[in-house]
């Protein structure tokens, strides 16, 4: 009589159980591209002031802020003590009295929003699916722009919310303020573009730091010194040529000449029309160059 077979019942130990779970595909919700982009961007922003980050985080660039409204808001207080009739510094001239506030925002906070991601190489990440190269820049590029816009803006808004306090002229004060955010939206891409820039050469943040410090400050302080020379010499014309190598001077010319704002060039000598397209020309090829460096910069996904 030959043994029974054994059954998987039989062979199988005491308490144990199979479980067919099988595989499923994903049925739910698909985001696509669009909402990556927008994740993105509003993970960047959020994290250029550290919300979202440890409190250590948050220190640095709240302490600027404070810093650029701070000005604003004693002014403020002053006018509408005094009674003014004007502001003591115009709308569009306040971000170049604190541009140094400015720089320091930047070089902060310019190598933290790529440098981390080409260090711990995570950008090989975001390019697997669903985003792609254009939209990472695009989506870091405005996130730096618009929290360097917030810097800038913010202060302004202040001002304008003290002049009518104060009981200044409304339509005087609102077409300063609108030349002032004009201005500022200028400096925010700009600078953003130029930040990420030099911050995207290298994954090491301090050497973006400092790359950052030095783009801006050594071209200014060259400029600077030359259009001196340039004045003292008799040169008055050149003066106003040589702002074009230098970003804070380029601001400078083109709301000097198209914004009602007065000139940071020696004995206050602002570029001739002619020059200020020239100075506006020159800002727009900076800005859509340094748009076209990063698409370079992340052509291949495995940096």
């Amino acid at each position: 009589m030959s043994p029974e077979p054994m059954t998987p019942a039989a062979t199988a130990p005491p308490g144990a159980s199979i479980h067919n779970i099988g595989y499923r595909h994903y049925d739910g919700p698909r985001l696509g591209r669009a909402y990556a982009r927008r994740s993105l961007f509003s993970q960047s922003l959020r994290g250029a002031y550290g919300l979202g980050r440890s409190a250590k985080s948050k220190v640095l660039p709240m302490l600027l802020f404070a810093v650029m409204c701070l000005p604003a808001a004693i002014m403020v207080a002053v006018a509408v003590f005094t009674k003014a009739g004007s502001l003591p510094v115009g709308y569009t001239r306040y971000a170049i009295y604190l541009q140094a506030v400015i720089g320091l925002y930047l070089a902060a906070q310019a190598p933290q929003s790529v440098s981390r991601d080409l260090r711990f190489k995570t950008v090989p990440l975001y390019f697997s699916r669903p985003i792609e190269r254009g939209d990472y820049v695009a989506s870091k590029f405005a996130a730096m722009a618009s929290a360097l816009f917030v810097l800038t803006a913010a202060p302004l808004l202040v001002l304008y919310i003290g002049a009518l306090l104060a009981k200044m002229d409304f339509l005087d004060q609102t077409k300063g303020f609108a030349q002032g955010l004009v201005s500022v939206v200028l400096l925010s891409l700009l600078f953003a573009g130029i930040g990420l820039v030099v911050s995207a050469l290298t994954p090491r943040r301090g050497f973006g730091v400092a790359g950052v410090i030095a783009v801006l400050t050594i071209p200014y302080g060259a400029v600077s010194a030359v259009q001196g020379i340039a004045f003292v010499q008799g040169s008055e014309s050149a003066v106003g040529w040589l702002g074009l190598f230098s970003p804070i001077t380029l601001i400078d010319g083109v709301q000097s000449t198209f914004l009602g704002g007065s000139s940071s060039f020696p004995n206050g000598l602002a570029p001739s029309t002619g020059a200020g397209f020239v100075y506006l020309l020159v800002t727009l090829i900076a800005i859509a160059g340094c748009y076209a460096l990063l698409m370079r910069r992340y052509r291949k996904a495995g940096l």
